[in-house]
């Protein structure tokens, strides 16, 4: 019982990366040449979820811009908005649902001492 409410709290901690990602990916969206990170979950050995975070260094649109020194090649953002809210969207429902486990532990736990008492 200890296990799953371990990783449900893994699970926690590991949505909770992902959130960071999406936010920080959506926040640099207009940063020149500002590379996207994802993060990708896995089991770990003792079955709690390992988040592991990578730069994605897919290609970025280049831009021609003018500056004071003339007509300048300029490497945008790879990140795209609508990939960045559907994983928004997957994060916050895989945390909702390890959040209701967590719930249901809690609530076990409170009826078993109420039965103990």
């Amino acid at each position: 019982m200890i296990a799953g409410i371990n990783a449900s709290v893994s699970a926690l901690n590991a949505y909770g990366r992902k959130f960071q990602s999406t936010a920080n990916n959506t926040a640099n969206i207009d940063t020149d040449g500002y590379k996207k990170t994802r993060v990708t979950m896995s089991e770990a050995a003792n079955g709690s979820v390992e988040a592991k975070s990578e730069k994605v260094n897919s290609p970025s649109p280049i831009v021609s811009e003018l500056t004071s020194e003339g007509s300048v090649l300029v490497e945008k953002s790879n990140v795209d908005l609508a990939q960045e809210v559907t994983n928004q969207i997957l994060a916050a429902r895989g945390y909702e649902a390890n959040l209701a486990s967590v719930k249901a532990f809690d609530e076990m736990l409170g009826s078993t001492l109420d039965l103990i008492k």
